[in-house]
């Protein structure tokens, strides 16, 4: 039987995140990360395999606990406009507690990595895809009960609310400032309100 890990790797891995989260792909060495986990290399090696694997597992492993946590903990359990207000609000208050501005893992990932490898491209697209989802999702459920606009379709309100989501994240890391973050996200929430459309019928 092989040696027992004498290491958390909960803990290690998180380290991992955190070091690839503010430093990127490219610009973390294998020696950083041993460093930062407390392993020497052949311990990594052996653990999570090479840089790009555990990078990997580690850009999954924050998918998992940030955008896939958010969704189940909104989705179904507020009104379709809460879960939209709620979801920016979250991404506004955790862009300004972050002091170091390292931003959005996966949008960081985006820019970085997913234009040159098709793994990484893959994984990107699919948990934005998700998030597109989840907010056509509400925009639909909202429609149906009246809560948010008719005048545009889901999807292309969806797409919307993705493209504010991922400027937001951008942004965050250069202005992290409340009133710029919150007033990107104010004139799309006003787009879904039903109320709008009221107004402009009355007008016509």
């Amino acid at each position: 039987m092989g040696r027992p890990r004498e290491f958390d790797e909960a803990e290690v891995l998180a380290a991992a995140i955190d070091c690839f989260w503010e430093r990127g792909y490219e610009a973390t060495s294998i020696r950083e990360l041993a460093d930062k986990m407390g392993l020497t290399g052949a311990s990594l090696y052996n653990a999570f395999g090479d840089k790009r694997t555990l990078y990997r597992r580690a850009l999954n492993h924050y998918i998992e606990t940030t955008f896939a946590d958010r969704v189940r903990r909104l989705e179904g359990k507020l009104s379709p406009p809460r879960a939209i207000s709620t979801f920016f609000a979250e991404i506004i208050q955790r862009s300004l507690d972050d002091e170091r501005r390292r931003g959005c893992m996966l949008v960081n990932s985006a820019l970085e990595v997913a234009p040159h490898d098709p793994e990484f491209r893959e994984i990107v697209t699919d948990v934005l895809g998700h998030i597109e989802a989840f907010f056509r999702r509400c925009v639909q459920a909202g429609q149906r009960d009246g809560t948010i606009t008719t005048s545009q379709s889901a999807t292309d309100l969806g797409r919307l609310l993705l493209g504010v989501h991922i400027g937001l994240r951008v942004l965050a890391r250069t202005r992290p400032e409340r009133p710029l973050l919150e007033g990107m996200v104010r004139p799309a929430l006003a787009l879904l309100d039903p109320r709008a459309d009221d107004k402009q019928n009355a007008g016509q």
